[in-house]
């Protein structure tokens, strides 16, 4: 079954947000980074990998690595992923720097497991709402993600910001109309498939005529590829 993460569907309550930042990654991995059948790519922060058939579509080792114990790889939390230095053609982290309290940690652990010749690809919030899991520390600028990384040994090849203000504040009320109508019952699910809807409609027409300009530096997800520095 395929994830609705990496697959959303048009009345999801995040379908839009979702589906920009899939074809994003889609995207880079076929025009810009190409990996090959066999590179390794581990994944920091997997939870349920529902990106892992971006990568084995395309013959790749996918590694998931996360601190719940179903993980393919458990991180124990004090101690370093239990894998080998260097040996990773990718690293990839999608939607986990804000749930990360010691991000000195984490990048050193992306930047170890990295080769010299590998690559980044690592997505967080800009501007979205608190969303513990189990917790939720932060949000970033576009300026400040990339000062974030540049000083802990990765240049940024560049920085891709994703859905724009006028979309993400109707995201945001989407989200809240969701609470109060998952309250309903027996309406409270149709209802909420239905706005869903026909707000992500609303969202992809607000994000065609925003300027990307005001996209990139008002975003509510960014997509960074970083390579070793």
């Amino acid at each position: 079954m395929k994830s609705s993460r990496a697959f959303p569907r048009w009345w999801d309550h995040q379908g839009y947000c979702l589906q920009r930042l899939s074809r994003q990654i889609q995207h880079e991995l076929s025009h810009v980074l190409q990996p090959a059948p066999g590179d390794q790519i581990i994944d920091l922060g997997c939870g349920d990998m529902p990106y892992r058939p971006f990568f084995e579509s395309r013959g790749c080792r996918y590694v998931g690595c996360d601190i719940d114990d179903s993980a393919p790889v458990v991180i124990k939390p004090g101690s370093g992923v239990p894998l080998p230095d260097h040996q990773a053609h990718g690293v990839v982290s999608f939607q986990v720097l804000e749930h990360v309290w010691d991000i000195d940690w984490y990048l050193a652990e992306c930047r170890r497991l990295v080769r010299h010749d590998g690559w980044l690809l690592l997505s967080t919030h800009g501007t979205w709402l608190y969303h513990p899991h189990p917790t939720d520390f932060r949000r970033w600028t576009v300026d400040g993600l990339a000062k974030e990384l540049s000083q802990r040994s990765f240049t940024v090849a560049s920085i891709m910001g994703l859905v724009g203000p006028l979309a993400w504040t109707t995201q945001f009320r989407l989200l809240g109309y969701r609470e109060i109508l998952l309250r309903i019952p027996g309406l409270g699910r149709p209802s909420v498939a239905l706005l869903s809807g026909l707000m992500n409609l609303r969202m992809a027409l607000e994000d065609a005529i925003t300027p990307a300009a005001i996209v990139q530096t008002n975003a509510c997800m960014y997509l960074v590829l970083a390579r070793p520095a």
